[in-house]
């Protein structure tokens, strides 16, 4: 009797969280009490997630993309959010550059905003 495939989408933008963290667990040969042990979250989690009844919240998600790069940006790409551009060695100095000229407390504030922004990368 064959075993029934695993369902892909055309192409990547269209596939489903629980067929990114399908080919997540094919890829690495990992089962769903290991993905959850490895990110911090209870297995019953990472069963919502593969069942499509609920998505990864932001920390949870950056920690999935973490442990298991290969598909990190598929997994972004399948709840709508843009994997981070790499910061590059000039940009990296151009922002330090201008945090030294903030104050104490405008570096507070521009933090918590970059945060909401990363935090809400939407497509």
């Amino acid at each position: 009797m064959d075993t029934p495939q695993r369902p892909h989408a055309a192409n990547a933008a269209d596939e489903t969280f629980a067929q990114v963290l399908a080919a997540l667990k094919d890829e690495y040969d990992v089962k769903e009490p290991a993905i959850a042990e490895r990110i911090g979250v209870h297995v019953s989690t990472v069963n919502n997630w593969a069942n499509g009844k609920a998505f990864p919240r932001n920390p949870a998600l950056l920690a999935l993309g973490d442990a298991y790069p290969k598909l990190r940006n598929r997994l972004l790409a399948a709840v709508g959010r843009k994997a981070p551009a790499p910061l590059t060695q000039d940009g990296r100095e151009r922002w330090l550059r201008t945090l030294d000229r903030l104050t104490e407390e405008q570096q507070h504030m521009l933090l918590i905003q970059a945060e909401a922004v990363a935090d809400n990368n939407q497509a």
